[in-house]
């Protein structure tokens, strides 16, 4: 087994408290490290050469090493990743009646760089980092023999795989699948294109939050703004909206939704306008348009530091233009999945959008990730998503 080791004055101890990641210039880079195939597995020493658990290497990586097991001598094989997906399977069958639920959180549960969505006896696995790419058979092994499923997708695509240096493939590696899969979700039904779909074709996190949302839905005109396939908008109706109207620049997306919406028999209640969400809330602000309830979930404007900047102004910008939207007493939710982003930064970027837009505010919710997608604690970049309901004046 390879060894590589910390600088003398890298912080061990962060790592040995439970951080996961050692970045490039923390390391003792040599010729021979340099040299290591990507998803290498090693044990990473300390300055004073104390071993610190067993790591993957990728030499091309910002994050040069990614802790797999305190256990220097652990052996990384079917039984290693069975062990961790029954752990996480097991949280999660405590929560969920039914088995539609993020399974594997990347590095929350153990598992670096790899996300596993289950959709029944569908899974979907992003296999983000070299390591998990190099043993994705023996992953895909175990997860079916843990859980039982009958399909696994493979989602290789994404920017975190371009930073590991990795292609992007999207493939059936076991069994098939045929058409968009239904999802029972908060009384709503979804349809997720496992094969050309974002992400894994749904985004589970948004999950409480959508229940949240539905709250203030009765009776409500519902905007939702970057709707995918239906995600606030369907969960509306389902717990009673009078209307909703559906925006997001993707016609195939937009479709889904619509399949959603007749699933549940609720299509002559659920409208859809294509095109890009900023130049739809200007039209609609021309139109003096107004709802009750005005969703809005973007994709990610400051996905690293170097966008931080520019991504607070954007945000700031969809509250501007939608807070007019809003009819008097009614409610504002603003999303932000950036991992850049932190909580303050998004809040004030959100306060001074609407404040712009003429409009004042009550924040009476702040919420998160579901617990199916949990936080590792020396980790903030995994407590990436917020949403925050605002109740405008009037």
């Amino acid at each position: 087994m390879p060894v590589v080791r910390l600088k003398p004055k890298a912080e061990a101890r962060a790592i040995r408290h439970g951080f996961p990641w050692v970045y490039s210039d923390e390391l003792v880079t040599d010729r021979r490290t340099q040299g290591l195939t990507p998803g290498t597995l090693a044990v990473l020493e300390d300055g004073e050469r104390r071993a610190l658990g067993l790591v993957t290497v990728n030499p091309k990586s910002k994050i040069i090493c990614r802790m797999l097991d305190r256990d220097p001598e652990a052996v990384i094989d079917q039984a290693w990743f069975e062990t961790r997906i029954a752990r996480a399977e097991a949280m999660r069958t405590r929560l969920f009646d039914a088995p539609f639920y993020r399974l594997v959180h990347a590095e929350a549960d153990g598992l670096p760089g790899v996300v596993i969505d289950r959709f029944g006896d569908v899974a979907v696995v992003q296999p983000n980092a070299a390591w998990a790419e190099a043993h994705l058979e023996m992953l895909v092994a175990a997860l079916v023999a843990v859980t039982g499923v009958s399909s696994v997708v493979k989602n290789g695509a994404g920017r975190s795989r371009v930073l590991e240096g990795l292609t992007e493939e999207v493939a059936v590696v076991r069994g098939a699948v045929d058409g968009p899969v239904t999802v029972p979700m908060n009384g709503a039904l979804y349809m997720a294109d496992l094969l050309g779909g974002q992400k894994t074709g749904l985004f589970y996190d948004q999950r409480p939050n959508h229940a949240f949302t539905a709250r203030l839905a009765q009776g409500a005109r519902v905007l939702d703004l970057f709707s995918h396939v239906g995600g606030f908008g369907l969960a509306c109706l389902a717990a009673g909206a009078e209307s909703a109207l559906a925006v997001d620049g993707s016609a195939p997306a937009l479709a889904l939704a619509s399949q959603g919406a007749a699933a549940m028999g609720v299509e002559a209640r659920f409208a859809t306008r294509q095109g890009d969400a900023f130049d739809v809330l200007e039209a609609l602000g021309t139109e003096g348009a107004q709802f009750d309830l005005v969703i809005c979930d973007p994709p990610a404007f400051a996905p690293a530091k170097p966008a931080l900047e520019a991504g607070l102004r954007a945000y700031e910008r969809v509250a501007r233009l939608a807070a007019p939207l809003v009819a008097p007493g009614g409610y504002l939710v603003l999303c932000s999945c950036s991992h850049a982003a932190d909580l303050s930064s998004f809040r004030n970027a959100s306060g001074r959008g609407i404040g712009r837009g003429g409009r004042r505010a009550q924040l009476i919710h702040t919420g998160f990730a579901g617990p199916d997608h949990p936080m590792l604690p020396q980790l903030a970049e995994s407590g990436y998503l917020k949403a925050l309901t605002f109740r405008l004046d009037g």
